[in-house]
């Protein structure tokens, strides 16, 4: 059984812990230019907020979720109309948004039978897959922040939700480039933040092997391959890891080797 509380607790903590990177930017940093041009920093805690209070209403409210979601039109205005209205914020004010969202869905989420499934923009989900996918977010579009402001933010064992994403979404990243999944395994093993090992060992020489935080940099494609620790071994791997993403969507851009070296 997967220990729905403690994940909840670090996505909280994971919160807490990019609301120390932001709460103390003077006001003209929230339009820094992030590696995800064109989103600055105002645009990446826009788009966390507005898909925490959409995870809020989607834990409270199914279907309420549902019905809205039905009234989707244009994915494009969808996506953009948050950044429009944290463009239109005062950086406080896209903070302040941020922390009701936040609050909202943590307290939603506590509240949940860990056997329901949630309903969202791609298959239902249980709780226990939604959390984690929004501590990935929130990581990932941080690393974003802390790439942009210059902040040094050390890894925690937190990563461990990261990664298991990224290696459960290897199929995905096939399909999500219109590729076969090879029946082929590769196994992981990483080396955590604290010097455990964390291992998915699917039997096979084809491997990833690294530390933790490379690994979930690679897969939520904020750094490229190059510019990380891993080793990867065998022409299974090597495909994978070329198009792994942990996101969901359609296939990202990725980063250029050398656009952040000295990376882990």
């Amino acid at each position: 059984m997967v220990d729905l509380a403690g994940l909840i607790d670090d996505l909280g903590a994971e919160h807490a812990d990019l609301d120390g990177v932001v709460a103390g930017l003077a006001p003209d940093r929230w339009d820094e230019m992030t590696p995800a041009t064109p989103w600055t920093v105002r645009d990446q805690i826009s788009h966390l907020a507005f898909f925490d209070e959409q995870g809020a209403l989607a834990a409270a409210d199914p279907g309420g979720f549902l019905e809205s979601l039905a009234k989707v039109g244009d994915p494009d205005a969808f996506m953009n109309g948050p950044l429009e209205k944290g463009r239109s914020l005062a950086g406080s004010e896209v903070l302040a948004w941020w922390r009701d969202a936040r609050t909202n869905i943590i307290r939603g989420f506590r509240a949940l039978d860990p056997a329901v499934r949630v309903p969202w923009f791609g298959p239902p989900m249980s709780p226990a897959s939604f959390i984690s996918a929004r501590l990935m977010e929130t990581w990932a579009h941080g690393q974003d922040i802390v790439d942009a402001v210059g902040s040094e933010r050390g890894p925690t064992t937190r990563l461990k939700h990261v990664a298991h994403l990224g290696v459960r979404a290897r199929a995905f990243s096939y399909s999500a480039h219109g590729m076969s999944v090879p029946d082929e395994k590769v196994s992981v093993e990483l080396v955590a933040p604290d010097g455990d090992a964390w291992t998915w060992d699917m039997g096979s020489s084809d491997s990833v092997t690294g530390s933790a935080l490379g690994f979930c940099l690679a897969v939520t494609q904020r750094r490229h391959i190059d510019d990380t620790d891993l080793v990867v071994t065998g022409p299974r791997a090597e495909e994978w890891m070329s198009i792994a993403q942990a996101f969901a969507g359609p296939p990202g851009d990725g980063k250029r080797p050398g656009q952040f070296p000295g990376a882990p």
